[in-house]
């Protein structure tokens, strides 16, 4: 059922930012805001919700759970326009339900609030979000391309590399690279601000960078090991 390429969507992106805010809020409540550990926690946080709702999901809709990533799979033919409002329409919804959860959870607007993402030089933030989001999104395009002729690694790669780019920029933009993600934690926490449209914006432009960037390095999904 096409329905259910949606459905997988918008599950996959409340793991994503259910356990990533819960991880966010763990640090906090454990005394580690501001420290080497804090950031460990939030990047496997991230990195290790992905990757479980790749495995229950991605089968079904292929796990994009990010607008950017299907920004990029819209560039490059392999979902149709039609398709991608879907994909976008229920990866917002996906992630307001993730923080609905937390605020079910913790009972405090304010506590979701805390999980947004922010930032404190706006040109610096730019630069990281386009950066990182570049990069994540050039993992993805290529290794699940590379996963059909030559094994099935996608998951893990792509898992890790979510972790990496937040182990470099949540210190510069508290690392977004997805603007439903940033989205979600804003509206249910009350917090929408200016800031937030870095998130929504850089992200897509990055996208756009890391599909150039696939175009131009392509993978041949058809080679022998």
């Amino acid at each position: 059922m096409v329905i259910n390429k949606y459905l997988a969507e918008l599950m996959g992106t409340v793991i994503l930012v259910g356990l990533g805010s819960m991880g966010i809020l763990a640090t906090l409540a454990t005394g580690g805001e501001g420290t080497t550990a804090q950031i460990v926690v939030i990047a496997f946080a991230f990195g290790l919700a992905l990757l479980a709702g790749i495995w229950v999901a991605g089968h079904v809709s292929g796990a994009h759970f990010n607008p950017a990533v299907t920004l990029a799979m819209l560039l490059d033919g392999r979902v149709s326009i039609a398709e991608a409002i879907g994909y976008w329409v229920a990866q917002f919804a996906g992630a307001t339900v993730g923080s609905l959860i937390i605020l079910g959870t913790t009972g405090s607007q304010a506590q979701v609030a805390l999980t947004t993402t922010r930032y404190s030089d706006l040109t610096t933030a730019i630069v990281v979000e386009i950066t990182l989001t570049a990069v994540f999104v050039w993992v993805v395009m290529a290794t699940t391309r590379f996963a059909r002729s030559r094994g099935n690694h996608a998951p893990l790669a792509i898992a890790l590399t979510l972790a990496a780019v937040h182990f470099a920029g949540i210190p510069f933009s508290g690392t977004s690279v997805n603007p439903a993600r940033s989205f979600g934690p804003a509206a249910v926490g009350g917090a929408f601000s200016s800031d937030l449209w870095v998130y929504m914006y850089a992200p897509l432009i990055g996208a756009i960078v890391a599909w150039a960037l696939y175009k131009l390095f392509p993978v041949d999904d058809t080679a022998e090991v």
